[in-house]
């Protein structure tokens, strides 16, 4: 792999390490990296150092795009050229015990803003950027996995209760992102499960071929190669494996359910991929000195970063044409519809929908009662129709048809075509 963003990588590199206090001139910093990574930057520390970052330059802008419960913002920073063909979306911190991702990103979100090498800005020119630093601040201030109510937003990307997941549906269905990268860690269970860094691309067989393609090369030709460059082992998310022949033996995570963004990401025609950095020590010294293990978890997620920004800079062209095609084809109205199954478990015949109906006829008080999330989601409706002939068209019956295991109600299939 050519690796085209050499200097954002070490700026990136560069963040993590120790500095004195900062000059009233230079960039702001987190409260994770004042600290040296003793401790985690709190939110009133990431508000201020946000708004220091969006009053320094005009090339990033950081918007209130919802608010959670308990009143806590959900913002969204851009970066780049806003109309440029490429878009990437960042989602860090869905679950608010997971915290290096939120520091991977917000020290990118500054790096990328300050950085002046004709690289960085020749990046920037061709891509938009988005980064939702922490899409769970309710979780993060309580150092929950849930939200304030306790549900995981990452089991929420269908029915849409929570504010946090409707608000990442409605930034996904105005930006309309090519690739979707979802920031989190795990718990190791060695031998068989003890990655510094494991990632997964969206398993849902009603991804398109080449966005789920396109998924697997950022994987295993970008991200897992950067990471292993930085001195990471990384491995698919999921899947325990011999620790003597490296043979995968069983797995416990990473199925298709359409519910977790990484797959609705591919359900949307976004080429997505999760990323897991690895929460427990790995060293004596990291056991003895907690900041040295908070280090490496964020280190490895910037090196993890390095390979998802070659891979956009290197494969535009690719990125255009997968998500462009899977975006029309729903308009052909072809092909089956999944409820089950995934890439590497094939469905039972009762999880395919060989024959899908023409759409689905709502009652009025289904309607009523389900129109907002159809509307974030993106679905279109012809009053209380919902067509299948339309860009979203496997996520309708995801929806609404009683045999898909996740769905908001029970529409009635309209087969005459």
């Amino acid at each position: 792999m050519i690796r085209a963003l050499t200097v954002i990588t070490a700026a990136l590199a560069a963040s993590l390490v120790a500095v004195p206090a900062q000059a009233a001139d230079s960039p702001p910093r987190t409260g994770f990296e004042q600290s040296n990574g003793a401790r985690w930057t709190s939110q009133p520390e990431e508000q201020d150092f946000l708004a220091a970052v969006d009053k320094a330059s005009d090339r990033v802008s950081i918007a209130r795009i919802g608010t959670t419960k308990q009143g806590r913002p959900l913002q969204l920073a851009r970066l780049g050229a806003s109309h440029a063909p490429t878009k990437v979306l960042l989602v860090c911190t869905q679950h608010g015990d997971e915290p290096s991702g939120r520091e991977a990103c917000l020290t990118t979100i500054r790096d990328l803003t300050y950085a002046t090498d004709h690289q960085t800005r020749r990046f920037l020119d061709r891509t938009s950027l988005l980064v939702v630093p922490t899409a769970n601040p309710d979780g993060r201030a309580a150092d929950t996995r849930g939200n304030s109510d306790g549900v995981d937003i990452n089991r929420d990307h269908l029915a849409l209760q929570t504010a946090e997941a409707r608000t990442l549906a409605a930034v996904i269905r105005d930006q309309r992102p090519d690739l979707v990268y979802d920031l989190h860690e795990y718990g190791a269970t060695p031998p068989y499960y003890d990655k510094e860094l494991f990632d997964l691309w969206p398993r849902n067989l009603n991804t398109a071929t080449a966005v789920h393609d396109e998924g697997e090369t950022l994987s295993q030709a970008y991200v897992r190669p950067a990471a292993q460059s930085a001195g990471y082992t990384t491995g698919t998310y999921g899947i325990w494996t011999d620790p003597v022949t490296g043979d995968p033996i069983k797995q416990v995570a990473g199925d298709g359910q359409e519910r977790i963004l990484r797959n609705m990401s591919g359900v949307k025609h976004s080429i997505g991929l999760l990323i897991e950095s690895r929460v427990d020590p790995l060293t004596d010294a990291e056991k003895a000195d907690e900041s040295l293990n908070n280090r490496r978890r964020v280190d490895s997620q910037l090196a993890a970063l390095e390979g998802l920004f070659g891979y956009t800079d290197e494969r535009r062209r690719q990125v255009e044409v997968a998500t462009g095609f899977a975006r029309l084809a729903g308009y052909a109205d072809t092909g089956p519809v999944y409820v089950g199954g995934a890439d590497n478990d094939p469905p039972e015949p009762a999880e395919v929908i060989q024959d899908p109906p023409c759409g689905y006829r709502l009652t009025r008080d289904q309607y009523t009662q389900f129109k907002d999330e159809l509307a974030l989601h993106g679905v279109k409706t012809r009053g209380t129709y919902v067509p299948l002939r339309q860009s979203l068209r496997a996520l309708v019956p995801l929806l609404l048809d009683e045999r898909a295991p996740y769905h908001l109600t029970a529409g009635e299939p309209d087969t005459d075509c």
